[in-house]
């Protein structure tokens, strides 16, 4: 059990919060609650040990270990993502270099009763106990199953670390600390960085996982199938809650009610008791009763109210200006990075009205997608915008792209135009920017100041088709919740890109899934999609084997669901063998046709063709030409095979 102790931390002499304790006991799954600066990340800071409180102390055991996932994080980009991964264990090299010192010393001395001797026994056998828990011979294969289940494609496990975004680190950072296995594991927005798919197999491996975790979260889902307690923060003080996010909302709510109506009553006796002291504090026959009151009211314990917390942003988005019926038509939609094809061939037609979810894995083409139709990328194929169609545009990367040397309220006052201008006070103030707030540098503001920058920026001009592009990274749940309503309100047509199942549930009806750099429509909701596409794995298994009875039923849909997971695993792979073997045909076909070219040009390369040497590589690259082919129908023939076996 770790302690938690009156812990008192300030800022700049202001308090966070003051006399806080609690307890966290094994195996226990705890979310930590609280508006942005309430301190939770400080908290979590201060239970790793890298800040101190001004009072009060935490307690771990010598033999419990601590990991911590921060939210952002510098990392050694020295090796490949799977070298990375497994650094978390250099330790080990260590203590086998260790435990050989220890039996040459053993192997030397004749002193077996001695304590000298006794205490390298003890050490020896620590150590191998140490070895014998962290598995080594089998952390390789571990390491590769994390990062699969996190969303990387085994082939690039080789790729260096310093090849990724800050996103794709963060996700070799958990990686690691998964594999070390703390037995208490703290993790400050862990889905920041990741998709649906990986953010549902982080939340399977956590509901399993040995030890205890304890999360700050803004994933309303992720805390309400995970946690079984809520930490809140809030005013400098904590509540703890034996109960998942959503019921201590409610719980919380009903404190609030409590409060006031303690507090109401009191105020009510402390008014009765005045009037009794004003109206008989001079009469002797009332003396004694009045300075009895007097000494009650002094003696009193005044009820305190909870301050709620307000600082949520409060807007609603323009009327849209009148469009035609038709809002995005694509038809054959193209697009490569180099020789990488990240979107093949894709038509789609959204309507006037319609709020669509571009929803897959991360590198699918979802942003690419919607850079596309916001006329940021050039493409091959055709994007075509319905009749006066007005576009706004808010991307993942929309805060980085704010000048950071402007004010807040100059960011808004260059783009501003017409009578909007006078109202530049009161829309920032709606989104939480007031007094001398306007006039902070953009380049000091934190990373959710500058979100909610960027989406005020996206105020100033009406438009009729919304695109946002992860717009809730960075907001905390309230503020999640208000951005969603002024969505479901907004009278336009939405775009969103989202890996926030909560904050998606209720407010699309279509969506896009990407996948093979093809898109699939689906109608529905996300949680509609989620189960057809069967992503919740563990959760149907467990729900099966609640509905049914017997150890043998039990097993057998566990075996079923291990064969069937086999099976998706092979039809993965087939489909990315038969996208390479494709790319690698267009490739040969290309140099195909370039010596056709020069064939029929004799004039021009008259020595290559006389010396036969464009005929020879004609024969050799038609021969691959035909290898490949054979190659890519053999596969497509075992794709069919496989998915014919999986209905």
């Amino acid at each position: 059990m770790i302690s938690v102790s009156n812990i008192t931390k300030e800022f700049q002499g202001e308090p966070i919060f003051s006399n806080i304790s609690f307890n966290i006991n094994p195996k226990e799954r705890i979310g930590l609650a609280g508006n942005n600066g309430a301190g939770k990340t400080t908290l979590l800071r201060i239970i790793n040990g890298e800040v101190e409180p001004e009072e009060g102390e935490v307690v771990i055991p010598r033999d419990v270990s601590v990991g911590y996932l921060p939210q952002e994080k510098r990392i050694d980009l020295a090796g490949t993502i799977l070298e990375e991964t497994l650094k978390v264990f250099d330790f080990i090299g260590d203590l086998k270099d260790r435990l050989e010192e220890i039996h040459k010393q053993i192997e030397s001395r004749d002193d077996y009763n001695s304590r000298g001797y006794h205490r390298l026994l003890e050490e020896q056998s620590a150590i191998m106990e140490q070895l014998r828990l962290a598995e080594p011979e089998k952390l390789r294969g571990k390491a590769e199953k994390i990062l699969a289940g996190l969303g990387f494609e085994p082939e690039a496990f080789s790729q260096p670390v310093s090849n990724l975004s800050i996103g794709w680190q963060m996700r070799v950072e958990l990686a690691k600390l998964l594999l070390l296995n703390p037995d208490l594991l703290m993790l400050d927005e862990p889905t920041n960085h990741l998709d649906i798919e990986s953010i549902q197999w982080l939340e399977d491996f956590l509901s399993n996982y040995p030890g205890t975790v304890l999360m700050v979260s803004h994933d309303r889902t992720l805390l309400d199938h995970l946690t079984t307690r809520t930490i809140e923060i809030s005013n400098g003080k904590l509540y703890d809650y034996k109960v998942p996010y959503s019921r201590y909302i409610h719980l919380r709510e009903e404190r609030f009610e409590q409060q006031a109506a303690a507090f109401n009553n009191q105020q009510r006796q402390i008014r009765q008791i005045e009037r009794f002291i004003e109206r008989f504090r001079y009469k002797n026959t009332k003396a004694r009763q009045v300075q009895s009151r007097i000494k009650h009211l002094e003696k009193l314990e005044k009820i305190e109210i909870d301050e709620r917390d307000q600082d949520v942003i409060h807007f609603t988005f323009p009327p849209a200006p009148h469009s035609g019926k038709v809002t995005v038509l694509g038809k054959s939609v193209g697009k490569h990075y180099g020789y990488k094809k990240v979107l093949d061939n894709i038509d789609l037609e959204i309507l006037k009205g319609e709020k669509i979810a571009f929803v897959g894995r991360n590198g699918e083409g979802k942003t690419t997608l919607a850079r596309i139709i916001a006329r940021q990328l050039s493409h091959e194929g055709k994007i075509t915008l319905g009749h006066n169609v007005i576009t706004g545009y808010y991307s993942q990367d929309q805060w980085e792209m704010l000048d950071p040397d402007k004010t807040v309220f100059e960011t808004l006052d260059d783009v501003a135009v017409g009578d909007i201008r006078k109202n530049l006070r009161t829309i920032l103030g709606a989104f939480l920017f007031q007094g001398d707030d306007i006039d902070k540098k953009v380049k000091i503001l934190s990373g959710g100041e500058k979100s909610r920058l960027a989406l005020a920026k996206l105020l100033l001009t009406p438009s009729n088709l919304l695109i946002l592009d992860e717009p809730t990274n960075h907001l905390d749940i309230l503020s999640k919740d208000v951005l969603k309503n002024a969505l479901l309100q907004y009278n336009g047509t939405l775009i969103i890109v989202s890996h926030d199942r909560d904050f998606l549930q209720g407010l699309t009806t279509r969506l896009y899934e990407f996948r093979n750099k093809k898109i699939k429509e689906f109608r529905g909701d996300i949680f509609d999609f989620l189960e057809k596409r069967k992503l919740e794995n563990l959760k149907e298994l467990e729900y099966q084997n609640k509905k049914q009875s017997g150890t043998k039923e039990s097993s057998d849909n566990k075996l079923k669901w291990i064969q069937k997971k086999e099976k998706e695993k092979k039809i993965r792979k087939t489909e990315t063998a038969i996208s390479k073997l494709e790319d690698a045909i267009a490739l040969l076909e290309d140099q195909l046709k370039e010596i056709n070219e020069k064939l029929s040009k004799p004039d021009e390369y008259t020595s290559e063709i006389k010396s036969g040497e464009l005929y020879v590589e004609h024969d050799l690259i038609s021969k691959k030409l035909e290898d490949h082919f054979m190659e890519w129908e053999k596969l497509h023939e075992q794709l069919e095979n496989l998915r014919h076996e999986s209905y």
